[in-house]
């Protein structure tokens, strides 16, 4: 667990502290960014294999996440649900890239200032279109019920709109990333343990958690894609409710 907590080496009990888990976070988003610059340098008609790639990964947030969750709306929201994607997935990848092997998402963080993020920018989208009152409305006075329900459904809603979706947005993110460190550590620790310090028969045993090792790493690379796809598609779902006129 301690990893989750890395001492400072720069920049000591200041805003511009420096630790390892920072240091990840500033090499997965110059790394991101390097990726598109280099697939974007030589854009043409006829892309190449990098160009190709880069146009891939952006389509499927355009058409499988804004389009299909927003409709008519997915344009306006694009830029921003394409920025949380790639950068929750570079920040989770992480966790299985040797010498970095942590994500830099599980640490809160990062999710938590992508969570504030939507957000600020579903409240404040929801508001320039209907104002305050309008909003409130939609918000917490679901249409169809009998006006007594609203007692008990509105203070349910109020909760749900200005803290669990942020919350939930942040927390499930970082649980994930965690949980699958610590698995990881748990199989390749149990491999070094069996393969230098245990003896006999108990030697074997490394090549069975060794193997489990191999198969949860792999797993974390789709769980670092799947988390990046639900965090991006809640993302886009709580904006789409914000603008719409009832849901």
């Amino acid at each position: 667990m301690a990893e989750f907590f890395p001492a400072a080496f720069a920049f000591e009990g200041t805003v511009f502290e420096m630790n390892r888990i920072i240091l990840v976070r500033i090499i997965s988003a110059a790394v991101l960014v390097a990726l598109f610059m280099l697939a974007a340098r030589r854009a043409s008609l006829v892309p190449g294999r990098g160009q190709n790639i880069a146009e891939l990964a952006l389509d499927f947030v355009r058409v499988n996440i804004a389009e299909e969750t927003m409709g008519h709306n997915a344009r306006r929201f694009l830029p921003m649900l394409t920025t949380i994607f790639f950068a929750v997935l570079a920040g989770n990848i992480t966790g299985v890239v040797p010498l970095l092997n942590i994500a830099s998402t599980s640490l809160i963080g990062m999710p938590l200032v992508l969570a504030l993020w939507v957000y600020v920018m579903y409240l404040a989208v929801g508001v320039k279109k209907f104002g305050l009152g309008g909003y409130l409305k939609n918000s917490l006075l679901p249409p169809g019920l009998p006006p007594v329900l609203y007692v008990l459904v509105t203070p349910i809603e109020a909760l749900q709109v200005f803290v669990f979706r942020p919350l939930t947005l942040a927390l499930r993110l970082t649980a994930n990333m965690i949980a699958g460190h610590l698995i990881l550590v748990l199989c390749f620790s149990a491999t070094n343990f069996f393969l230098f310090e245990a003896s006999g028969v108990m030697k074997a045993f490394s090549a069975l958690s060794l193997t489990a090792g191999i198969a949860f790493t792999l797993f974390e690379v789709l769980v670092a894609l799947l988390q990046a796809y639900i965090f991006t598609l809640l993302s886009a779902v709580y904006l789409n409710m914000a603008v719409e006129e009832e849901h």
